[in-house]
């Protein structure tokens, strides 16, 4: 009785080199489209978070669009504010002008009146700046008058960036305490910058800005956390060509905090006298970024890395030469580098050592 012959199964066995090539290849691909991922991701996070170059959600200069609907309306005129816009409550007051918490066809807006009738020129520059400098980074704009010295403006009710820290405390914001999330914001502000520095108006300088809490009064948090500035009172305009510079008030200004530039050059032993305080530019700007930017990082996991990677840059920042700092565009550009890098080192960990 002749013998079943089994079948025989012929087990294939790479060689270890080719082994090692296809792992190696394969690995290679897997970066490669994670990498293709992180751009799209990134990119549509710019864009859904609305901080793409052109904003489909402005309407034409004169025009406002407000909450869900999707029509333009002409800027309220004196008019419409005295018969349609209704104070609620006070809710701040400065220098300038009281800010009222109001109410419009039934949406919350900001009602800002002046309180200092010495003051109107640096109110009524405020409105000037406010309508020209109507973008995404920018508050915005929907009505006034001029007459009545009257500006109404969206109303965003997590307030200013003084309350940051408290706000990604509340339990409903406390997963947007990341360094992600807060350097985001601090590419926000940065972005604003070198929005006011290659303005349609030209180079312009915040000069509300002499101290920490001062600067960070004068921004907006978004109820989807973004950065918004939203006054615009002390805007002064640079021109190199014509041999314009700036000061920022007429008063002698000290402290860490503002650049060296603006603080009295002549020493202890020579009183200030406005009249010979050189003037400066927009680099002015510059130095502060590290010390707003490290407020926005905070301290929670991760931040201590984004301040090694940016340690460069701010370095840069704060040189005491003007002319060595870099530009806002720069420092824009390095945030946005290190953001990436980063996503991309905590998407991958550990990649560079496998290859």
């Amino acid at each position: 009785m002749a013998m079943e012959k089994k079948p025989h199964f012929v087990r294939r066995e790479f060689p270890p080199r080719e082994a090692s090539s296809l792992s190696l290849a394969l690995l290679l691909a897997a970066v490669l489209l994670l990498n293709a991922l992180l751009y799209l991701y990134l990119n549509q996070f710019y864009i859904s978070s609305g901080r793409a170059e052109t904003d489909p959600g402005l309407c034409s200069f004169g025009y406002f669009k407000l909450g869900a609907v999707k029509n333009c309306s002409p800027w309220l005129s004196c008019e419409a504010i005295n018969k349609e816009v209704r104070k609620l409550k006070c809710v701040g007051e400065g220098a300038v002008k009281k800010v009222f918490l109001s109410e419009w066809k039934e949406n919350k807006v900001v009602l800002s009146q002046l309180t200092n009738s010495e003051l109107k020129e640096d109110f009524l520059h405020g409105l000037k700046m406010l309508k020209a400098l109507q973008s995404k980074h920018v508050v915005r704009l929907l009505g006034y008058c001029e007459q009545q010295f009257t500006i109404l403006t969206e109303y965003h009710p997590l307030g200013s960036l003084r309350g940051l820290n408290e706000t990604l405390h509340i339990p409903k914001y406390k997963g947007m305490n990341t360094w992600h999330r807060r350097l985001m914001l601090a590419i926000d502000y940065v972005s604003i910058i070198r929005y006011l520095h290659s303005s349609p108006l030209g180079t312009l300088v915040m000069c509300d800005s002499n101290d920490l809490d001062k600067v960070l009064s004068q921004y907006l948090l978004t109820s989807d956390f973004h950065v918004l500035v939203n006054d615009l009172d002390a805007l002064p305009l640079v021109n190199r060509s014509a041999g314009r510079l700036v000061k920022c008030g007429h008063r002698e200004l000290r402290g860490e905090f503002v650049a060296p530039e603006q603080r009295w050059p002549y020493g202890e032993e020579v009183p200030f006298e406005d009249d010979l305080m050189p003037p400066y530019d927009e680099k002015t700007d510059i130095w502060k970024i590290p010390d707003v930017s490290n407020f926005f990082l905070g301290h929670v996991e991760g931040s201590d890395i984004v301040r090694l990677h940016l340690f460069d840059i701010h370095a840069a920042c704060k040189k005491k030469d003007p002319a060595e700092r870099p530009s806002a565009q720069e420092v824009l550009d390095t945030y946005r580098k290190v953001l990436t890098l980063l996503i991309r080192e905590a998407a991958m960990p550990g990649t560079r050592e496998m290859l």
